[in-house]
């Protein structure tokens, strides 16, 4: 039993905690998928895309996924900058598990949203 505990104490040797925990934020697997369908995005135009995002929080989701390897950022020696955002292709392979999980979120929601209803009623 304490094998198992200590399988889940450590943050840094706990690939749940460590590595999905990271990237699995709301903002983080919508700007995965975006990046997924547009191939390369200026900041601008993902804060055009989530309007609901903080330049801020957009800000720090993006550093949080180029320090994981998940995204690529790409400044231009241009006034006013220039910044591009793509997936890697370590983040284009995590694609494939996102569509699924929003897959199974569609499918399941109405359910989900019965269930929490009938919890809180």
């Amino acid at each position: 039993m304490l094998q198992k505990a200590e399988k889940y104490s450590v943050i840094e040797m706990c690939p749940i905690r460590n590595v999905v925990a990271r990237f699995g934020n709301k903002w983080s697997l919508i700007v995965i998928l975006i990046l997924s369908e547009n191939e390369v995005v200026r900041f601008n135009e993902l804060c055009r895309i989530i309007p609901d995002v903080s330049s801020k929080v957009l800000s720090g989701t993006l550093k949080a996924l180029e320090a994981d390897g998940l995204v690529i950022r790409k400044v231009y020696p241009v006034v006013p900058p220039k910044v591009e955002y793509s997936l890697t292709e370590m983040g284009t392979s995590l694609v494939p598990f996102i569509v699924q999980l929003t897959e199974w979120a569609q499918a399941n929601m109405n359910s989900i949203l019965k269930h929490r209803e009938q919890y809180t009623g």
